[in-house]
């Protein structure tokens, strides 16, 4: 019988990547190592079998303790993210920073670090979330909006650096999710309400990054709707901004 894959999840105390680290501890097919800065929520997974590491990764000099104390991973999630949705010129440089660091930065360094043993190696997922933000933005969202879309340019190239090392580089860009990160991000309850049913259960993601660790894929949107969305958006952004506009920005 083959040795159990490891898997790292970052943002694993929270969300996605708390009920993402519990279903694959849960289902013994691999080794599960999570990430995040809750230590209850650690706990918690510990019951399950999950490998847990309680540290802020912002911090550089914790970044490279998770990384001297972990197995290289067989596959990687990079779950954490953070947002914080306000007009522009209304954003605070500290939340600007959190969200450049946490959504941008982190999963760059963390790559950086671990991606040379998985070259060697000729082995390997790296696996990213996403946000259909990072592809049709919508007003209140700009600096989340840059910081995913960054995202998308450093997985491109990424992607094409790792190709003859057989490693795989996913990207699931899904909808708004309800978890308490819409909470937290928009304290007026506005983006909550405008999506409305719209918005994404845990479940259904947690199944599709399931589903792409078994079988990857350069790309997923959640809902599939959101493909068709952003390539009418490539095609014709004025039309779909003034439609969108009034969802989530009501002057």
């Amino acid at each position: 019988m083959p040795a159990a894959k490891s898997i790292l999840i970052t943002g694993g105390t929270s969300g996605v990547g708390f009920e993402l680290a519990k279903r694959l501890a849960s289902a013994n097919d691999f080794h599960v190592m999570a990430t995040g800065r809750n230590e209850a929520a650690l706990q918690e997974l510990q019951k399950f079998g999950v490998e847990g590491f309680c540290a802020d990764l912002r911090d550089v000099e914790q970044l490279d303790w998770l990384v001297s104390r972990t197995v290289v991973p067989d596959i990687i999630v990079f779950s954490a993210g953070v947002g914080r949705f306000n007009l522009a010129h209304e954003v605070a440089d500290a939340e600007m920073e959190e969200m450049l660091e946490t959504n941008v930065l982190v999963p760059m360094q963390l790559t950086k670090r671990l991606l040379p043993a998985m070259m060697e190696r000729k082995s390997g997922h790296l696996l990213f979330i996403g946000s259909q933000a990072g592809k049709v933005a919508t007003p209140k969202t700009s600096v989340y909006a840059a910081t995913k879309h960054a995202l998308i340019g450093y997985t491109n190239a990424l992607r094409m650096e790792v190709a003859p090392y057989q490693l795989d580089v996913s990207v699931i860009h899904p909808g708004p999710i309800d978890t308490p990160f819409i909470e937290l991000a928009d304290q007026t309850g506005n983006y909550k309400q405008a999506m409305g049913s719209q918005l994404l259960t845990v479940d259904s993601v947690v199944r599709s990054v399931i589903q792409t660790i078994h079988q990857p894929k350069r790309e997923v949107n959640l809902p599939k709707i959101m493909g068709l969305t952003s390539k009418l958006y490539a095609l014709a952004p004025s039309m779909i901004e003034v439609i969108g506009r009034p969802f989530f920005y009501k002057k």
